[in-house]
């Protein structure tokens, strides 16, 4: 099955007293592209939330969002009051200030806020990655849902593509004999004696340019192989692009050999659902 790179997914928690709240959005991008947002107090777990990212989502721009609300009194700063008197001292000597304009001042000095715990304890990392885990689940579940629509959307397409192609395999050899008859009424305009076997390798010659039957067979096998790849339980996103490609020369393929008006139509057809699905691709994991 096919995913999409698109999704969102949010998830809280308490642990003592604080409320963890995780939000995590995706977007297309060819590479994982990780932003991280996180509080201090938690910021050497970063590198490690990167590689369950990457690993877990595959790639993506994802956007990570961890917010921690402190509910007790057991906040990882403090406030620093005798270095914060000090300072509002200091001010109180250099002109007129109310206590108010001099405290938000002071505030916004060096080490008015102290960190009375550098190192997280075991529980509250395996807290925080629980979470992770979980928001990372309802994602992907999220993406797959997603995908399970393009699925739909791409079977779609591929099936009308398989059945112009059933058309062009009618008009060939219509576009064949017609072919033939401009060259015999091109002849016969110039009113020269032709020799037949000469005709007959010239003719031979000309619509061997103007043959899309290996054309034919590989759009098939491509098609074919489309469907069967989308099954695949990996990523395919990038595999499908690339046999995106081989379908659409293919198609190109046969436009540029076509020489007839109603095949050129059909090639037209086949060009515009292409098109569709390669917008599509763009979102695929």
């Amino acid at each position: 099955m096919i995913r999409s790179m698109t999704g969102y997914g949010k998830k809280e928690t308490l642990w003592e007293d604080k409320r963890i709240s995780i939000e995590i959005r995706a977007l297309n991008s060819k590479n994982a592209d990780v932003n991280l947002r996180t509080p201090s107090y938690i910021r050497s777990l970063d590198t490690e939330i990167r590689k369950r990212l990457a690993a877990k989502m595959n790639r993506g721009k994802i956007d990570l969002n961890i917010h921690i609300e402190f509910n007790g009194e057991n906040a990882p700063t403090k406030i620093n009051t005798q270095v914060v008197n000090s300072y509002v001292k200091q001010l109180e000597a250099l002109g007129n200030s109310t206590f108010s304009e001099r405290l938000a001042l002071a505030m916004r000095l060096p080490d008015t806020l102290t960190s009375e715990r550098e190192v997280l304890s075991d529980q509250e990392k395996d807290t925080v990655f629980t979470l992770l885990n979980q928001v990372i689940e309802e994602i992907n579940s999220y993406r797959a849902d997603e995908g399970a629509e393009l699925e739909k959307d791409f079977l779609h397409r591929i099936g009308l593509i398989e059945n112009h192609l059933e058309n062009v395999k009618k008009i060939d050899p219509e576009r064949n004999h017609k072919i033939e008859l401009r060259l015999k009424d091109a002849l016969e305009d110039l009113k020269i004696e032709v020799d037949a076997n000469r005709f007959e390798q010239e003719l031979i010659y000309y619509l061997e340019k103007f043959d899309i039957t290996e054309e034919k067979v590989r759009l098939k096998n491509h098609l074919d192989y489309f469907t069967k790849i989308m099954k695949s339980e990996v990523p395919v996103g990038k595999k499908l692009g690339f046999i995106a490609q081989e379908i659409g020369r293919e198609i190109n393929t046969i436009g540029s050999k076509a020489n007839h008006s109603e095949l050129q139509k059909i090639v037209v057809q086949m060009k515009d659902e292409l098109e569709k699905i390669k917008e599509q691709l763009l979102n695929i994991l």
